[in-house]
């Protein structure tokens, strides 16, 4: 048996890819950190089909807790698998964050690093003692950072997901002699609870999104989390430092 950890799978993109990996036959540790309760609601959707998952906190804009959050992780590997070892690990934690440029502050540009940067930088550097030679690593970006995402409003977020998609293609480089995989998934808009549950507060929006849609809808957690599983599984054994985008098309005559 194989084992994922995918961070900030209380709801969501992350949610989706821990059970459609879990569904394809993978032990799993899902992170969260402030949703307890929906980090219960995947366990309890991964062990109602008969895999087996363990949640454990953790927030991804704290880089002093990740040697702890290690040792957790080592022992839910030893207590619930009996390894030492983890194969897969998808870096999907994060928070969306509008402002235009003249009103970005320097607090907002630190928390995006923090969090959507600095964090799975240093996660991965944490982690990848544990990480088994031939696994793969998915780098959950964003549509924002490509041609056909851009957005006013998105420059510090963009920028930090574009920044995750280089990072990416490095850790490619630098990992390849163990055999290990790097991709990034960009998600183009997507129905999740992201920016404070955006689209059940401003519905208004979707249809404008939907016409851009060249696949003529909008884009649900399910539709990314198939192609993280894909990425990190057998599917993706030939697939390396590359980011795919997952938007229905979105923009597509740009």
């Amino acid at each position: 048996m194989t084992i994922a950890i995918v961070t900030g799978a209380s709801s969501g993109i992350g949610q989706s890819a821990a059970i459609e990996i879990a569904s394809r036959g993978a032990g799993v540790i899902l992170t969260y950190s402030g949703n307890e309760a929906g980090a219960r609601d995947t366990v309890a959707t991964i062990a109602g089909s008969g895999g087996t998952a363990v949640a454990l906190p953790l927030d991804v804009g704290l880089t002093s807790t990740f040697p702890a959050f290690r040792d957790a992780v080592a022992l839910a590997l030893r207590e619930t698998w009996q390894r030492t070892t983890f194969d897969h690990l998808v870096n999907n934690a994060g928070f969306g964050h509008m402002a235009m440029f003249a009103d970005t502050t320097e607090d907002d540009f630190d928390r995006l690093s923090r969090v959507l940067l600095k964090g799975p930088y240093f996660l991965t550097q944490t982690l990848l003692p544990l990480l088994a030679d031939g696994g793969a690593i998915v780098n959950v970006a964003s549509g924002s950072a490509s041609w056909s995402g851009l957005t006013p409003g998105y420059s510090a977020y963009g920028t930090m997901k574009a920044g995750l998609v280089t990072l990416s293609r490095y850790l490619a480089k630098e990992l390849s002699p163990r055999g290990i995989r790097v991709n990034s998934i960009s998600p183009g808009s997507t129905r999740t609870r992201i920016a404070g549950d955006a689209f059940a507060r401003y519905p208004e929006v979707i249809p404008g999104l939907v016409a851009k849609t060249a696949l003529g809808r909008l884009g649900e957690p399910e539709d990314v989390g198939v192609a993280i599983a894909a990425l990190v599984g057998t599917d993706g054994r030939w697939i390396t430092a590359q980011d795919i985008e997952v938007s229905g098309g979105f923009n597509l005559g740009f």
